[in-house]
């Protein structure tokens, strides 16, 4: 599966920002669970929500619930991020990611996710 982020920029904080992740390849089933990473500069990679492409269950780390969402649209391939209310804190670089072989106690590893895409820069100001 090749994974394709785009919808990066910058924005002032309150604003709102939608990314996106167009997956390519092979079909995607309910073996496969979707989302979103980001890194900061000096910080290590933080699990931002994940969906599971089959079903639309949705996860998320309880320091994020509420101003981000996951969703998915399994005719475009595509999942979303929308994240509302930014902060300055959230600036990073934004990856998408997947994996067919999930521990779902694991969901927050970066390694526990086994394709990438190239990561979008999302900057908010004050």
């Amino acid at each position: 599966v090749q994974l394709q982020a785009s919808g990066g920029g910058l924005v002032q904080a309150g604003d709102s920002l939608r990314l996106s992740c167009a997956a390519s390849g092979r079909t995607l089933s309910g073996d496969d669970v979707m989302g979103w990473f980001r890194q900061a500069p000096g910080l290590e990679r933080e699990f931002v929500a994940g969906v599971r492409w089959i079903g639309g269950r949705t996860y998320y780390p309880d320091s994020l619930k509420g101003r981000f969402t996951i969703s998915r649209d399994i005719g475009k391939r595509t999942v979303y991020l929308q994240m509302n209310s930014l902060k300055p804190e959230d600036t990073a670089v934004y990856y998408c990611a997947g994996t067919s072989r999930i521990i779902y106690s694991n969901l927050g590893i970066p390694s526990s996710w086994h394709y990438w895409g190239q990561g979008t820069l999302v900057t908010v100001s004050s």
